[in-house]
């Protein structure tokens, strides 16, 4: 099993560790619903430095990035980045990721944690163009400082002016004290804030500032527990999850990042199906009863048949009801449809719903 940078940090202020993806993590330190409520509320930082990035360069990575992703990566301007997934050639996704455009041909691609070597052997048997690719996955580390006075506690340690980083965009510069950091206006949260990209040799001085910095606006360390939690309120697919190798991103509800106006790696099957509409459909849905839905649990008709599983499913902090996403057949996927959830010998009604749960 393998340590992040800061993982003897995390173990020094209490948290419970885990393995995750091969990683040592934290999954909580006070407990999840505390953590949640912070990063709704104020402002928390996740230590995510078990993600990976892979560099593409030089002429040809436009090229190959276009072959591999679904999304139009020739859209993006230097300073933008764009969600995407990577498509197979079945069906369905070997990953989703974050494109980031870096400098004129040369581009970050950010992974998941459990997926950086099929993804990188996966990008590298599409690379017949010559594209230079480097995986830096290694030697970076990654902090998610999250919640809506994210802003307003980090200002002090960059010359940056945060608020003026729009969603999906960053920039590269100083950030507590350490140059060419890039710090980007995404997350998984749905409550504003930044992620930062440094060197391993950087992250404990970003860590230690980051939380001087945001001393008088309540700042806590976050778990990858509450990460869930928060990411399940917004209605965001996690890999392993909700979308995997077997799960077409049309089924998903990812067909808004599936830009037919270019080939890519099974864009005929996937434009096909689109239009003829999938058999099943990703869809989110809240108890009508009290109970919890978890992971695998049966979605049931009425008649008490199954009809699918529950892909996710927590009580959901900021709501107080069970909530879940899961696949269904796509007539039972409109809004209001009505669907049970087994929970061990009892169907509980819930009710679809356009996700996201929470809306700030």
């Amino acid at each position: 099993m393998k340590d992040t940078t800061l993982s003897s940090t995390h173990e020094a202020l209490g948290a419970k560790m885990v393995p995750f993806a091969g990683y040592n993590m934290p999954v909580q330190y006070e407990g999840v619903n505390i953590e949640h409520e912070t990063v709704r509320t104020s402002v928390g930082v996740f230590d995510v430095s078990h993600m990976g990035e892979f560099l593409i360069e030089g002429p040809h990575a436009l090229e190959l990035i276009q072959n591999v992703s679904s999304n139009d990566a020739s859209k993006l301007e230097i300073g933008k980045a764009q969600y995407s997934c990577l498509p197979n050639d079945d069906g369905g996704v070997v990953d989703d990721l974050i494109i980031y455009k870096l400098k004129e041909e040369t581009y970050l691609l950010v992974v998941n944690a459990s997926n950086i070597e099929k993804d990188w052997n996966w990008i590298s048997s599409k690379n017949d163009v010559g594209a230079e690719m480097r995986d830096l996955s290694e030697a970076y580390s990654l902090l998610a400082i999250q919640g809506p006075k994210a802003v307003e506690a980090m200002q002090s340690i960059t010359s940056h002016d945060l608020s003026a980083i729009k969603f999906y965009n960053f920039v590269v510069g100083d950030f507590a004290g350490v140059e060419n950091v890039i710090i980007s206006a995404t997350g998984y949260t749905g409550s504003g804030g930044f992620e930062i990209y440094c060197k391993n040799t950087e992250v404990k001085q970003i860590w230690d500032k980051v939380f001087e910095a945001g001393a008088d606006f309540g700042i806590k360390p976050i778990g990858l527990a509450a990460r869930d939690t928060l990411r399940l309120e917004m209605g965001y697919c996690l890999y392993g999850n909700d979308i995997d190798d077997t799960t077409s991103p049309i089924e998903a509800g990812l067909g808004w990042v599936c830009k037919f106006n270019k080939d890519f790696t099974n864009s005929d099957a996937l434009k096909a199906e689109k239009e003829h509409t999938p058999e099943n459909k990703l869809v989110a849905f809240k108890l009508d009863e009290r109970g919890v839905p978890r992971h695998g649990y049966d979605i049931v008709d009425s008649s008490g048949k199954t009809i699918g599983k529950v892909t996710s499913g927590t009580m959901s902090p900021s709501l107080g009801i069970g909530i879940g996403m899961g696949y269904v057949p796509t007539v039972f996927s409109k809004v209001d449809s009505k669907i049970f959830i087994q929970v061990r010998k009892k169907a509980i009604p819930a009710t679809v719903v356009k996700a996201p749960f929470y809306k700030g």
